[in-house]
């Protein structure tokens, strides 16, 4: 049965070797790009286009045409290829549309070498956009997984290949648009006549649109038959693909010789294996049998790529996080859909003044909303089918974390030793959406810090309006010391080092375990006095390493300066503070990330509005936190709001304390 995909949506892939078909209705470009595990593309001898239509495992159409087989050996790829992207583009300087808004739209069934469909995606909603990311083929616990995607860029080839990081963008997105510019000019003879079942593709993108995804645009008005690419003509068996454009091939030409169409190779892609490179990070070993055809991979922890076992986790956790979000944005958008079709029935009936009492009327809303409740359960069963594949690799890998990435309860605190080498993330909480209560991913971020924190300790987004104010306050404090805590864990001894200013004493209880274990650089600074000659060493400790960094004279820093990572707690902000401690915080939240001095404040956001637009870049810089669960954070990625949950350490618990016990020793051993 085949898959039909929404936007965001995903769906595995049982075989290898296998085609895109693609239909516009339109003589259009087809052309797809290789990338690494980063999703960036190394140049431009990993995109396949007509100018240069083969790569190793992937062919392309030689010319723009109205319909397109792309041919895929994903065995044959490159080791370090992870994702592969399908384009389409709209043929520039030949006098044809220059926008998808303006033709029919595009169409893309992935299908098996016997031609029997696997997914299909329609690709809607498109206007001014001239270039668009169709399809991706990715990666994913050693199996492959197709993705609809629908990316489009207005502006054209040169920005959608900029957007996939490859530098030489603008002169690539010339050369193909010339190479098309030439196939176009030449004669192509007329294709076969095509009977009612020959073409699935093709019926589709010209039919009405289907039970479960959304109107697909203005059907095709030509009365003449789009030239067919040679492309699709089969020639003699037995021909092969040149092996260059992978890395540790031959070198590709370069852009100026790309313009002319390579020489016709005459058949199909040769599937042999072109011969991996291993300059990237190595995939991981088996350590699960492999899964039965149509049931999902058994999952392990640790299955993504990396060099060390951290990184692998790391990576496998991203990947849960980007996977969750999409999963969750396909659902939305089929409820979406599904809403709206149901509207658009429900207002045709009420339209006619017949339909609107009686019988008539009753049975038009029940069938209206019967659809809409079919496809809104269809779409329940594909997010409840992805969630319950996360959730049992949730259950693999949060066990097998680094204590970096661990949650306070996890066992691997009770054999915790002091690191030698400091982790590539820290675990601040853990993310979820209303779709999946049950289910949440590690919230990382990378080391060192790149901008500081703000702990919200107001009830700015809380539901209940009688929140004490004091627990709340005590609450932020015991966020601000548990991540400080972490932060102190991870890093070796003497790399890090924690300062804090609390004006009022008003958060001695939170912090009475930094303070009792002897982990902090110094008594928590009281009164203006104390604030002031905090701020004062630390402003002029950026200023001494920023001046020296850029000299080029690291070496001449006086002999008493800490070059450690410095980390400063701000308590009951903006209590105690005049515009000139303001002032000296704004310029270490800009300026101190970057020579390794964070800051951390514990802050009520409605009690700094006072200061006015004076702090508004303050809280701009900082990632705000918040001390109970709350749905403020919101991914730029596909515009999810997640409900934020700090690490905090569960009550009764004395693993901080034994943790910063052995901190405090490995500290001053490292002193002495």
């Amino acid at each position: 049965m085949t898959a039909e995909l929404v936007r965001g949506q995903n769906h595995p892939l049982s075989q290898a070797r296998l085609e895109v078909r693609v239909s516009a209705g339109r003589p259009i470009v087809a052309g797809a790009t290789l990338s690494d595990e980063q999703g960036r593309v190394r140049g431009v001898e990993w995109v396949a286009h007509p100018g240069a239509p083969t790569l190793p495992g992937l062919e392309v159409s030689k010319q723009a045409a109205a319909d397109h087989r792309l041919a895929f050996d994903l065995d044959a790829l490159p080791g370090t290829v992870h994702r592969v992207s399908v384009l389409l583009a709209l043929p520039t300087g030949v006098g044809g549309p220059v926008r998808f808004g303006a033709v029919a739209a595009p169409f893309l069934a992935v299908t098996s070498l016997d031609g029997s469909e696997v997914a299909s995606y329609t690709i809607t909603g498109l206007d001014t956009e001239s270039a668009v990311v169709a399809l991706e083929l990715y990666r994913r616990q050693g199996a492959w997984k197709v993705r609809a995607v629908g990316q489009g860029y207005a502006g054209g080839l040169a920005e959608l290949l900029t957007d996939q990081g490859l530098s030489e963008a603008q002169q690539l997105a010339g050369s193909i648009n010339e190479a098309v510019a030439q196939g176009l000019a030449r004669s192509v003879s007329a294709p076969p006549p095509r009977t009612a079942d020959t073409d699935r593709s093709r019926q589709a993108a010209a039919s009405a649109p289907g039970p479960d995804h959304p109107y697909a645009g203005p059907q095709g008005a030509s009365g003449t038959v789009p030239p067919q690419s040679p492309y699709d003509a089969p020639g003699p068996q037995g021909a092969t693909v040149p092996q260059s454009g992978y890395p540790g091939g031959p070198a590709q030409p370069e852009a100026s010789a790309v313009t002319q169409p390579s020489a016709p190779t005459g058949g199909p892609v040769n599937y042999s294996h072109p011969g991996r490179q291993t300059a990237a990070p190595p995939p991981p070993p088996p350590t699960a049998p492999p899964a039965a055809p149509g049931q999902p991979a058994q999952p392990v922890a640790g299955d993504a790529t990396g060099w060390s076992m951290e990184e692998r986790l790391y990576n496998q956790v991203w990947g849960m996080f980007e996977d969750l979000a999409r999963t969750t944005a396909a659902y939305r958008s089929a409820v979406d859909f599904a809403d709206s079709r149901m509207e658009q029935e429900l207002d045709k009936v009420l339209s006619d003044p017949r339909s609107r009492i009686g019988g008539q009327g009753d049975a038009a809303r029940e069938a209206a909303q019967a659809k809409r409740a079919g496809l809104v359960d269809q779409a329940r069963a594909a997010l409840d089918r992805d969630l319950a594949q996360l959730a049992a690799e949730a259950e693999v890998v949060e066990p097998a974390l680094p204590a970096a990435y661990a949650s306070w309860d996890n066992p691997v605190w009770h054999g915790y030793r002091v690191p030698m080498e400091i982790p590539m993330a820290l675990r601040l909480g853990d993310l979820r959406l209303p779709e999946s209560e049950n289910l949440s991913i590690p919230m990382l971020v990378r080391l060192p810090l790149e901008r500081g924190l703000w702990i919200d300790s107001g009830r700015v987004g809380l539901d209940d309006p009688l929140a004490d104010s004091d627990e709340l306050r005590r609450l932020a404090m015991d966020t601000a010391v548990a991540h400080a805590a972490r932060l102190l864990a991870v890093y070796p001894a003497g790399e890090f080092t924690v300062q804090v200013i609390d004006p009022a004493g008003s958060g001695a209880s939170s912090l009475a375990p930094l303070v009792r274990s002897a982990v902090l650089d110094g008594p928590p600074a009281a009164g203006a006095a104390g604030v002031g000659e905090v701020l004062a060493r630390l402003t002029q400790r950026v200023d001494l390493v920023q001046m020296a960094v850029r000299g080029g004279v690291a070496d001449s820093l006086p002999p008493d300066l800490d070059t450690a990572e410095q980390l400063l707690i701000v308590n009951d902000f903006p209590h105690g503070f005049d515009d000139r401690a303001v002032t000296q915080l704004r310029y270490l939240a800009d300026e101190g990330p970057a020579v390794g001095v964070h800051l951390m404040m514990v802050a009520d956001r409605e009690d700094a509005a006072a200061y006015g637009p004076l702090l508004d870049p303050l809280w701009r810089s900082l990632l705000r936190l918040t001390p109970v669960p709350d749905d403020h954070l919101a991914d730029p990625w596909v515009g999810h709001a997640w409900t934020y949950e700090p690490a905090l350490v569960p009550p009764g618990s004395q693993v901080l304390q034994q943790v910063l016990s052995q901190v405090a020793a490995a500290r001053r051993s490292w002193n002495r």
